[in-house]
Protein backbone atom coordinates (compact mmCIF):
# COMPACT_ATOMS: atom_id res chain seq x y z
CA UNK A 1 0.00 0.00 0.00
CA UNK A 2 1.36 3.14 -0.81
CA UNK A 3 1.47 6.15 1.28
CA UNK A 4 -1.73 7.75 0.02
CA UNK A 5 -3.41 5.04 0.74
CA UNK A 6 -3.33 5.67 4.03
CA UNK A 7 -4.95 8.66 4.30
CA UNK A 8 -7.52 6.73 2.33
CA UNK A 9 -7.47 3.39 5.09
CA UNK A 10 -7.70 6.37 7.39
CA UNK A 11 -10.88 8.13 6.19
CA UNK A 12 -12.11 4.59 5.74
CA UNK A 13 -11.93 3.76 9.09
CA UNK A 14 -13.72 7.26 10.14
CA UNK A 15 -16.82 5.75 8.60
CA UNK A 16 -16.38 2.59 9.71
CA UNK A 17 -15.84 4.12 12.88
CA UNK A 18 -18.91 6.38 13.08
CA UNK A 19 -21.02 3.65 11.76
CA UNK A 20 -20.36 1.27 14.29
CA UNK A 21 -20.99 3.30 16.88
CA UNK A 22 -23.79 5.52 15.97
CA UNK A 23 -24.81 3.31 13.17
CA UNK A 24 -28.71 5.83 12.82
CA UNK A 25 -26.75 8.68 12.43
CA UNK A 26 -25.15 7.57 8.78
CA UNK A 27 -28.05 5.58 7.70
CA UNK A 28 -31.33 7.41 8.62
CA UNK A 29 -34.22 5.65 9.29
CA UNK A 30 -37.65 5.34 7.60
CA UNK A 31 -39.70 8.48 8.59
CA UNK A 32 -43.30 8.03 9.54
CA UNK A 33 -45.78 10.83 9.27
CA UNK A 34 -44.47 12.62 6.11
CA UNK A 35 -47.49 12.11 4.10
CA UNK A 36 -51.10 14.53 4.78
CA UNK A 37 -52.73 11.58 5.54
CA UNK A 38 -50.27 11.04 8.65
CA UNK A 39 -50.72 14.68 9.83
CA UNK A 40 -54.13 14.04 10.19
CA UNK A 41 -53.81 10.87 12.31
CA UNK A 42 -54.38 10.86 16.33
CA UNK A 43 -51.33 11.79 17.49
CA UNK A 44 -48.58 9.02 19.02
CA UNK A 45 -47.03 9.12 22.49
CA UNK A 46 -43.65 7.81 23.29
CA UNK A 47 -43.81 4.29 24.47
CA UNK A 48 -41.53 2.40 26.92
CA UNK A 49 -38.95 0.62 24.78
CA UNK A 50 -37.89 -3.09 25.40
CA UNK A 51 -35.72 -3.90 27.86
CA UNK A 52 -32.35 -5.75 26.33
CA UNK A 53 -29.93 -4.34 28.78
CA UNK A 54 -29.44 -1.73 30.13
CA UNK A 55 -32.02 1.32 31.62
CA UNK A 56 -35.22 1.40 30.17
CA UNK A 57 -37.33 4.58 30.05
CA UNK A 58 -39.98 2.50 31.81
CA UNK A 59 -37.85 1.60 34.89
CA UNK A 60 -36.95 5.21 35.15
CA UNK A 61 -40.53 6.32 35.27
CA UNK A 62 -41.31 3.94 37.81
CA UNK A 63 -38.43 4.88 39.92
CA UNK A 64 -39.44 8.61 39.74
CA UNK A 65 -42.84 8.02 40.51
CA UNK A 66 -41.66 6.35 43.65
CA UNK A 67 -39.63 8.52 44.88
CA UNK A 68 -40.06 12.00 43.65
CA UNK A 69 -40.92 14.45 47.04
CA UNK A 70 -43.14 16.54 44.69
CA UNK A 71 -44.96 13.65 44.04
CA UNK A 72 -44.95 13.03 48.39
CA UNK A 73 -46.01 16.54 48.74
CA UNK A 74 -48.98 16.47 46.95
CA UNK A 75 -49.90 13.43 48.37
CA UNK A 76 -49.26 14.82 51.63
CA UNK A 77 -51.81 18.03 50.92
CA UNK A 78 -54.44 15.31 50.22
CA UNK A 79 -53.95 13.79 53.24
CA UNK A 80 -54.42 16.99 54.97
CA UNK A 81 -56.98 18.25 53.47
CA UNK A 82 -59.00 14.86 54.27
CA UNK A 83 -58.60 15.42 58.23
CA UNK A 84 -59.88 19.35 57.22
CA UNK A 85 -62.78 18.10 55.97
CA UNK A 86 -63.38 15.59 59.24
CA UNK A 87 -62.73 18.31 61.17
CA UNK A 88 -65.36 20.80 59.59
CA UNK A 89 -68.22 18.40 60.01
CA UNK A 90 -67.90 17.79 63.42
CA UNK A 91 -70.70 19.48 65.53
CA UNK A 92 -69.37 21.10 68.72
CA UNK A 93 -69.02 19.90 72.05
CA UNK A 94 -71.69 19.93 74.82
CA UNK A 95 -70.30 22.19 77.92
CA UNK A 96 -71.26 21.28 81.02
CA UNK A 97 -70.93 23.08 84.36
CA UNK A 98 -71.70 24.19 88.29
CA UNK A 99 -74.28 26.83 88.92
CA UNK A 100 -75.46 28.41 92.02
CA UNK A 101 -77.80 31.11 93.30
CA UNK A 102 -79.15 32.49 96.63
CA UNK A 103 -75.87 31.89 98.10
CA UNK A 104 -76.31 32.60 102.18
CA UNK A 105 -79.94 33.95 101.78
CA UNK A 106 -81.49 33.61 105.59
CA UNK A 107 -77.75 31.48 106.29
CA UNK A 108 -78.67 28.63 103.53
CA UNK A 109 -76.97 27.33 101.07
CA UNK A 110 -78.90 28.24 98.28
CA UNK A 111 -79.75 26.75 94.87
CA UNK A 112 -77.10 24.57 94.63
CA UNK A 113 -76.51 22.49 90.82
CA UNK A 114 -74.97 21.99 87.62
CA UNK A 115 -75.95 22.57 84.11
CA UNK A 116 -75.28 20.91 80.82
CA UNK A 117 -75.62 22.95 77.45
CA UNK A 118 -75.26 22.25 73.34
CA UNK A 119 -74.76 24.65 70.55
CA UNK A 120 -76.64 23.29 67.44
CA UNK A 121 -75.44 23.90 63.74
CA UNK A 122 -78.66 24.76 61.86
CA UNK A 123 -79.14 25.04 58.27
CA UNK A 124 -76.88 22.07 57.44
CA UNK A 125 -73.88 24.46 57.71
CA UNK A 126 -71.19 22.02 58.42
CA UNK A 127 -72.25 19.46 55.71
CA UNK A 128 -71.83 22.69 53.42
CA UNK A 129 -68.31 23.02 55.24
CA UNK A 130 -67.48 19.47 54.39
CA UNK A 131 -68.73 20.04 50.65
CA UNK A 132 -66.24 22.69 50.34
CA UNK A 133 -63.17 21.44 51.52
CA UNK A 134 -64.82 17.90 49.24
CA UNK A 135 -63.85 20.28 46.27
CA UNK A 136 -60.53 21.04 47.81
CA UNK A 137 -59.63 17.88 47.97
CA UNK A 138 -61.13 17.45 44.05
CA UNK A 139 -58.61 19.99 43.24
CA UNK A 140 -55.98 19.07 45.40
CA UNK A 141 -56.35 15.57 43.65
CA UNK A 142 -56.22 17.01 40.13
CA UNK A 143 -53.04 19.26 40.83
CA UNK A 144 -51.34 15.41 41.93
CA UNK A 145 -52.02 14.27 38.52
CA UNK A 146 -50.83 17.83 37.21
CA UNK A 147 -47.49 16.74 39.40
CA UNK A 148 -47.47 13.08 38.39
CA UNK A 149 -47.66 15.08 34.36
CA UNK A 150 -44.96 17.34 35.00
CA UNK A 151 -42.42 14.10 36.47
CA UNK A 152 -43.11 12.27 33.50
CA UNK A 153 -42.13 14.97 31.21
CA UNK A 154 -39.22 16.12 33.58
CA UNK A 155 -38.21 12.45 33.87
CA UNK A 156 -38.56 11.65 29.60
CA UNK A 157 -37.11 15.25 28.67
CA UNK A 158 -33.76 13.97 30.90
CA UNK A 159 -34.03 10.62 29.60
CA UNK A 160 -33.74 12.06 25.36
CA UNK A 161 -31.45 14.36 26.82
CA UNK A 162 -28.82 11.50 28.29
CA UNK A 163 -29.49 9.19 25.52
CA UNK A 164 -28.50 11.83 22.86
CA UNK A 165 -25.88 12.96 25.38
CA UNK A 166 -24.64 9.12 25.16
CA UNK A 167 -24.62 9.21 21.15
CA UNK A 168 -22.95 12.32 20.99
CA UNK A 169 -19.70 11.09 23.36
CA UNK A 170 -20.02 7.42 20.77
CA UNK A 171 -19.03 9.98 17.76
CA UNK A 172 -16.65 12.31 19.61
CA UNK A 173 -14.86 9.27 20.94
CA UNK A 174 -15.07 8.11 17.05
CA UNK A 175 -13.55 10.83 15.38
CA UNK A 176 -10.87 11.01 18.27
CA UNK A 177 -9.84 7.65 16.87
CA UNK A 178 -10.40 8.84 12.98
CA UNK A 179 -8.75 11.63 13.46
CA UNK A 180 -6.06 10.53 15.22
CA UNK A 181 -5.46 7.68 12.95
CA UNK A 182 -5.71 10.48 10.06
CA UNK A 183 -2.75 12.42 11.84
CA UNK A 184 -0.20 9.63 12.21
CA UNK A 185 -0.76 9.06 8.36
CA UNK A 186 -0.49 12.50 7.81
CA UNK A 187 3.23 13.02 9.51
CA UNK A 188 3.62 9.90 7.59
CA UNK A 189 3.20 11.44 4.14
CA UNK A 190 4.76 14.82 5.36
CA UNK A 191 7.90 13.19 5.93
CA UNK A 192 7.98 11.10 2.89
CA UNK A 193 7.51 14.68 1.21
CA UNK A 194 3.86 13.74 -0.21
CA UNK A 195 2.24 16.41 1.43
CA UNK A 196 3.19 19.70 2.19
CA UNK A 197 3.01 21.20 6.14
CA UNK A 198 -0.03 22.98 5.73
CA UNK A 199 -1.64 19.69 5.21
CA UNK A 200 -0.07 17.79 8.42
CA UNK A 201 -1.10 20.89 10.27
CA UNK A 202 -4.60 20.43 9.05
CA UNK A 203 -5.04 16.94 9.90
CA UNK A 204 -3.33 17.83 13.51
CA UNK A 205 -5.99 20.70 13.76
CA UNK A 206 -8.79 18.66 13.48
CA UNK A 207 -7.11 16.21 15.93
CA UNK A 208 -7.34 18.66 18.26
CA UNK A 209 -10.61 19.51 17.58
CA UNK A 210 -12.14 16.18 17.95
CA UNK A 211 -10.32 15.85 21.55
CA UNK A 212 -12.07 18.94 22.91
CA UNK A 213 -15.58 17.77 21.74
CA UNK A 214 -14.48 13.93 23.07
CA UNK A 215 -13.82 15.91 26.53
CA UNK A 216 -17.33 18.65 25.82
CA UNK A 217 -19.56 15.39 25.20
CA UNK A 218 -18.60 13.89 28.25
CA UNK A 219 -18.73 16.54 30.39
CA UNK A 220 -22.75 16.85 28.40
CA UNK A 221 -23.38 13.09 29.67
CA UNK A 222 -21.92 14.09 32.88
CA UNK A 223 -24.58 16.46 33.01
CA UNK A 224 -27.49 15.02 31.78
CA UNK A 225 -27.47 11.90 34.08
CA UNK A 226 -26.69 14.55 36.91
CA UNK A 227 -29.89 15.86 35.81
CA UNK A 228 -31.24 12.91 35.36
CA UNK A 229 -30.39 11.76 38.71
CA UNK A 230 -32.37 14.41 40.36
CA UNK A 231 -35.96 13.67 38.43
CA UNK A 232 -35.42 10.37 39.53
CA UNK A 233 -34.97 11.60 43.10
CA UNK A 234 -33.19 8.74 44.80
CA UNK A 235 -29.50 8.33 44.73
CA UNK A 236 -27.06 9.71 42.21
CA UNK A 237 -27.84 7.44 38.69
CA UNK A 238 -23.71 6.02 37.50
CA UNK A 239 -23.30 6.73 33.72
CA UNK A 240 -24.59 3.23 31.96
CA UNK A 241 -26.12 2.41 28.82
CA UNK A 242 -29.55 3.36 28.40
CA UNK A 243 -31.87 1.47 26.27
CA UNK A 244 -34.09 3.71 23.16
CA UNK A 245 -33.38 4.15 19.74
CA UNK A 246 -33.18 8.34 19.60
CA UNK A 247 -32.98 8.57 15.91
CA UNK A 248 -36.74 7.05 15.52
CA UNK A 249 -38.64 9.99 14.47
CA UNK A 250 -41.74 10.74 16.09
CA UNK A 251 -45.16 10.40 13.63
CA UNK A 252 -46.23 14.08 13.17
CA UNK A 253 -48.39 15.50 15.03
CA UNK A 254 -52.13 17.80 14.46
CA UNK A 255 -52.55 21.03 15.73
CA UNK A 256 -56.20 20.51 15.83
CA UNK A 257 -55.78 17.34 17.62
CA UNK A 258 -53.27 18.36 20.05
CA UNK A 259 -55.37 21.27 21.43
CA UNK A 260 -58.66 19.02 21.97
CA UNK A 261 -56.52 16.85 23.80
CA UNK A 262 -55.15 19.48 25.97
CA UNK A 263 -58.79 21.27 26.32
CA UNK A 264 -60.04 17.90 27.24
CA UNK A 265 -57.08 16.07 29.42
CA UNK A 266 -54.77 19.01 30.99
CA UNK A 267 -54.77 18.63 35.35
CA UNK A 268 -54.60 22.28 34.97
CA UNK A 269 -57.96 23.08 33.70
CA UNK A 270 -59.79 20.57 36.23
CA UNK A 271 -58.06 22.28 38.73
CA UNK A 272 -59.72 25.40 37.47
CA UNK A 273 -62.95 24.36 37.01
CA UNK A 274 -62.40 22.42 40.29
CA UNK A 275 -61.81 25.67 41.99
CA UNK A 276 -65.46 27.08 40.71
CA UNK A 277 -66.84 24.46 42.46
CA UNK A 278 -65.43 24.79 45.59
CA UNK A 279 -66.28 28.88 45.41
CA UNK A 280 -69.78 27.99 44.26
CA UNK A 281 -70.07 25.97 47.06
CA UNK A 282 -68.51 28.26 49.69
CA UNK A 283 -71.28 31.11 48.44
CA UNK A 284 -73.92 28.48 48.67
CA UNK A 285 -72.52 28.35 52.44
CA UNK A 286 -72.11 31.80 52.72
CA UNK A 287 -75.87 32.66 52.33
CA UNK A 288 -76.96 30.13 55.30
CA UNK A 289 -74.45 31.91 57.55
CA UNK A 290 -77.15 34.17 58.76
CA UNK A 291 -79.51 31.43 59.95
CA UNK A 292 -78.81 31.54 63.45
CA UNK A 293 -77.62 28.37 65.83
CA UNK A 294 -80.28 27.22 68.50
CA UNK A 295 -78.29 27.23 71.97
CA UNK A 296 -79.35 25.23 74.63
CA UNK A 297 -78.50 24.81 78.37
CA UNK A 298 -80.48 22.48 80.74
CA UNK A 299 -79.52 22.96 84.66
CA UNK A 300 -80.98 20.87 87.67
CA UNK A 301 -80.38 22.68 91.38
CA UNK A 302 -81.44 21.56 95.16
CA UNK A 303 -82.96 24.54 96.79
CA UNK A 304 -81.38 24.12 100.53
CA UNK A 305 -83.89 26.62 101.94
CA UNK A 306 -87.07 24.22 100.77
CA UNK A 307 -85.24 21.41 100.12
CA UNK A 308 -86.93 20.88 96.14
CA UNK A 309 -84.49 19.73 93.40
CA UNK A 310 -85.64 22.85 90.74
CA UNK A 311 -85.17 22.12 86.80
CA UNK A 312 -84.41 25.15 84.46
CA UNK A 313 -83.66 24.86 80.27
CA UNK A 314 -82.49 28.06 78.63
CA UNK A 315 -82.81 28.15 74.59
CA UNK A 316 -81.93 31.10 72.68
CA UNK A 317 -80.72 32.18 69.08
CA UNK A 318 -79.15 34.89 67.59
CA UNK A 319 -81.23 37.53 65.89
CA UNK A 320 -79.82 38.72 62.66
CA UNK A 321 -80.95 42.19 62.58
CA UNK A 322 -77.40 43.86 61.56
CA UNK A 323 -75.13 41.51 60.71
CA UNK A 324 -76.91 38.89 57.50
CA UNK A 325 -73.36 38.29 56.46
CA UNK A 326 -73.87 40.67 53.63
CA UNK A 327 -70.59 41.38 53.17
CA UNK A 328 -69.45 37.39 53.32
CA UNK A 329 -71.90 36.96 50.36
CA UNK A 330 -70.63 39.73 48.40
CA UNK A 331 -67.34 38.05 48.47
CA UNK A 332 -68.48 34.78 47.88
CA UNK A 333 -69.80 36.26 44.65
CA UNK A 334 -66.89 37.66 43.96
CA UNK A 335 -65.09 34.80 44.51
CA UNK A 336 -67.06 32.70 42.02
CA UNK A 337 -66.36 35.12 39.18
CA UNK A 338 -62.72 35.23 39.86
CA UNK A 339 -62.60 31.39 39.70
CA UNK A 340 -64.73 31.33 36.25
CA UNK A 341 -62.19 34.02 34.98
CA UNK A 342 -59.54 31.76 36.05
CA UNK A 343 -60.53 29.00 33.78
CA UNK A 344 -60.65 31.37 31.09
CA UNK A 345 -57.01 32.67 31.88
CA UNK A 346 -56.17 28.80 32.36
CA UNK A 347 -57.58 27.41 28.65
CA UNK A 348 -56.04 30.82 26.79
CA UNK A 349 -52.24 30.38 28.71
CA UNK A 350 -52.49 26.57 27.63
CA UNK A 351 -53.52 27.74 24.15
CA UNK A 352 -50.36 30.27 24.10
CA UNK A 353 -47.85 27.73 25.31
CA UNK A 354 -49.16 24.77 22.90
CA UNK A 355 -48.54 27.51 20.42
CA UNK A 356 -45.04 28.00 21.40
CA UNK A 357 -43.77 24.19 22.22
CA UNK A 358 -46.03 23.29 18.68
CA UNK A 359 -43.40 25.94 16.72
CA UNK A 360 -40.61 24.61 18.36
CA UNK A 361 -41.87 20.52 17.64
CA UNK A 362 -42.97 21.81 13.87
CA UNK A 363 -39.53 23.39 13.14
CA UNK A 364 -36.94 20.32 14.67
CA UNK A 365 -39.51 17.92 12.98
CA UNK A 366 -38.79 19.71 9.70
CA UNK A 367 -35.41 19.88 10.43
CA UNK A 368 -34.64 15.98 11.55
CA UNK A 369 -36.94 14.71 9.39
CA UNK A 370 -34.52 16.96 5.92
CA UNK A 371 -31.35 15.74 7.80
CA UNK A 372 -33.09 12.10 8.22
CA UNK A 373 -34.18 11.52 4.51
CA UNK A 374 -31.71 14.33 2.57
CA UNK A 375 -28.67 15.78 3.66
CA UNK A 376 -27.23 12.73 5.82
CA UNK A 377 -27.40 10.47 2.75
CA UNK A 378 -25.93 13.40 1.08
CA UNK A 379 -23.52 13.58 3.14
CA UNK A 380 -22.15 10.14 3.16
CA UNK A 381 -22.31 9.87 -0.82
CA UNK A 382 -20.00 13.54 -0.78
CA UNK A 383 -18.16 11.73 1.77
CA UNK A 384 -17.47 8.37 -0.26
CA UNK A 385 -17.16 10.02 -3.23
CA UNK A 386 -14.53 11.89 -1.95
CA UNK A 387 -12.58 9.09 -0.86
CA UNK A 388 -12.59 7.69 -4.12
CA UNK A 389 -11.75 10.38 -6.14
CA UNK A 390 -8.71 11.02 -4.02
CA UNK A 391 -7.44 7.72 -4.43
CA UNK A 392 -7.75 8.35 -8.21
CA UNK A 393 -6.12 11.35 -8.07
CA UNK A 394 -8.93 13.93 -9.10
CA UNK A 395 -9.39 15.94 -5.94
CA UNK A 396 -6.69 16.97 -3.16
CA UNK A 397 -6.03 15.88 0.52
CA UNK A 398 -7.58 18.94 2.06
CA UNK A 399 -10.80 18.39 -0.08
CA UNK A 400 -10.83 14.82 1.82
CA UNK A 401 -10.03 16.43 5.26
CA UNK A 402 -12.88 19.21 4.32
CA UNK A 403 -15.77 16.26 3.13
CA UNK A 404 -14.71 15.02 6.44
CA UNK A 405 -15.06 17.39 8.57
CA UNK A 406 -18.54 18.37 6.89
CA UNK A 407 -19.31 14.83 7.39
CA UNK A 408 -18.83 15.06 11.52
CA UNK A 409 -20.54 18.11 11.39
CA UNK A 410 -23.61 17.00 9.58
CA UNK A 411 -23.92 14.27 12.08
CA UNK A 412 -23.54 16.58 15.41
CA UNK A 413 -26.07 18.52 13.86
CA UNK A 414 -28.58 16.16 12.85
CA UNK A 415 -28.63 14.84 17.19
CA UNK A 416 -28.98 18.41 18.24
CA UNK A 417 -32.34 18.85 15.42
CA UNK A 418 -33.55 15.25 17.67
CA UNK A 419 -32.80 16.60 20.75
CA UNK A 420 -35.04 19.51 20.13
CA UNK A 421 -37.04 17.70 18.20
CA UNK A 422 -38.13 15.24 21.55
CA UNK A 423 -37.75 17.76 24.14
CA UNK A 424 -40.73 19.64 22.26
CA UNK A 425 -42.66 16.49 21.87
CA UNK A 426 -42.37 15.13 24.97
CA UNK A 427 -43.36 18.69 26.09
CA UNK A 428 -46.12 18.30 24.06
CA UNK A 429 -47.44 14.81 24.80
CA UNK A 430 -46.95 15.60 28.74
CA UNK A 431 -49.69 18.44 28.26
CA UNK A 432 -47.08 21.00 28.49
CA UNK A 433 -46.42 20.27 32.49
CA UNK A 434 -42.48 20.43 33.59
CA UNK A 435 -40.28 21.98 35.83
CA UNK A 436 -41.34 19.18 38.93
CA UNK A 437 -38.55 20.65 41.21
CA UNK A 438 -40.17 24.24 41.14
CA UNK A 439 -41.90 25.09 44.20
CA UNK A 440 -45.82 25.90 44.21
Amino acid sequence: MTKPRLVIAAFTLATACITANGQELVQPPSVAGLTDAASKAEPSRPQPLPSIGGLTLETLEQMALANHPAISLANARIRALQGKCLQVGLPPNPTIGYVAGEIGNEGNAGQQGGFIGQNFITAGKLQKNRSIVAAEINRAEQQLAAMQRRVQTDLRKGYYAALLAQRRHQLAEALVRVNTNAAAASKSLYEAEEIPLAGLLQTEVQQQNALVLQRTAQNGLSQAWRRLSAIVGGEALPIQPLVGDVSQIPESLDWHNQLSRLQAESPEIAAAMAGVDRARRALNRACVQSVPNINTQLSVQYDDSTQDTIAGVQVGIALPAWNRNQGGIRQAKAEVSEAVRNVDRVELDLNRRLADAFRQYSDAHITATTYATDILPRAQQTFDLVQQGYAEGEVGYLDVLAAQRTFSQTNLTYLDALGSLWESYVQIDGLLLDGSLLQR
